[in-house]
């Protein structure tokens, strides 16, 4: 541990990490616009498609992170349909009757769920009292969401997107416990390959008889180059730049950004419930995932240093997603 500094936030890091709030804050708008005009498959098809032709050529340059694609195929195809093929259907289908805030404030309950996925699975770390209320508080806050959901737009496309929830939070279980040596560059790409290929079928089946509007391929080329591919590159440079801890805190800032597009591209509304879901949802993540800090005499200052090697995100992430 000696010799080791501290790492503070750059002006790069300041900017990578705005640039990721905004990036992975805009999918459930382009979302909402591009199912105006596709069908899910073609939606989740266009942004795989996409993403994996951008990053492919930059990940086949790692003959190391190949070697380890190749060696642990199992659990990255696991990986791929837990946090790519299923929650990207099931948020294309969903937001065909949710608003694109609300959806986005419903997957922002990732942190919590994933405090009980974890213990569920075995996971022995401590659930400190704030942790509790965190849950508890985190709880409400989707509780008051759901029925605000349901109310408007029936209870399928709520359970649709708490089930994507869900998978956001079971597979960064299976990133951590089995693929910890696999690069995230070349992770990342195979598993957009792999879910573009799945998708090719499904897309052709519903493929719109004419060509879509011009907002709606707009939608589509911007979630496959901006919230996929170059999302990733610069996840992972913030990730070297301030590391995983710091990096992640982009989640309590995407819900906002949701709503702000929300309102401002789409004139969605911002009701009461909505604003109570926020508040309840941020103030739970927070507390549920805090860490007991260790006593003053035993801190270490490395503690608050960024494991150098970058793990892929889960829609924790993009949230992102």
């Amino acid at each position: 541990m000696a010799g080791r500094k501290v790492c503070a936030m750059t002006k790069r890091g300041w900017a990578l990490f705005a640039a990721m709030s905004v990036i992975w804050g805009i999918p459930y708008l382009l979302i909402k616009v591009a199912v105006e005009g596709v069908s899910g498959p073609v939606l989740v098809l266009a942004r795989t498609a996409v993403g994996a032709l951008v990053l492919a050529p930059l990940a086949l340059r790692d003959r190391h992170g190949r070697a380890q694609v190749a060696r642990h195929w199992k659990p990255i195809l696991a990986f791929a349909t837990i946090e790519i093929l299923g929650p990207w259907i099931l948020l294309s289908d969903a937001e065909q009757h949710l608003s694109s805030s609300l959806t986005g404030l419903l997957v922002a309950a990732v942190p919590v769920i994933a405090i009980v996925v974890t213990r569920l699975a075995g996971g022995t770390e401590r659930i400190t009292p704030a942790r509790w209320l965190g849950l508890a508080v985190g709880t409400g806050g989707v509780a008051a969401l759901a029925l605000h959901g349901i109310d408007g737009f029936g209870a399928w496309p709520v359970i649709e997107v708490l089930a994507c929830a869900v998978c956001y939070a079971v597979a960064p279980l299976i990133a951590v416990r089995r693929l910890g040596d696999v690069p995230s560059l070349p992770m990342t790409a195979a598993c957009l390959t792999f879910a573009a290929l799945v998708y090719t079928g499904p897309a052709v089946a519903t493929w719109p008889d004419a060509v879509p509007s011009g907002r709606v391929l707009g939608a589509l080329v911007a979630l496959g180059l901006i919230c996929t591919a170059l999302a990733f590159v610069l996840f992972f440079a913030l990730i070297r730049e301030v590391g995983n801890a710091r990096a992640t805190v982009i989640t309590y800032v995407n819900p906002a950004v949701a709503i702000a597009a929300g309102a401002v591209f789409l004139d969605e509304s911002l009701t009461w419930s909505i604003g109570v879901g926020f508040v309840l949802i941020l103030a739970g993540s927070v507390l549920a995932t805090s860490s007991p800090r260790p006593p003053a005499d035993l801190a270490d200052p490395a503690d608050v240093v960024a494991d150098p090697a970058p793990v892929i995100p889960s829609a924790v992430v993009d949230v992102v997603n």
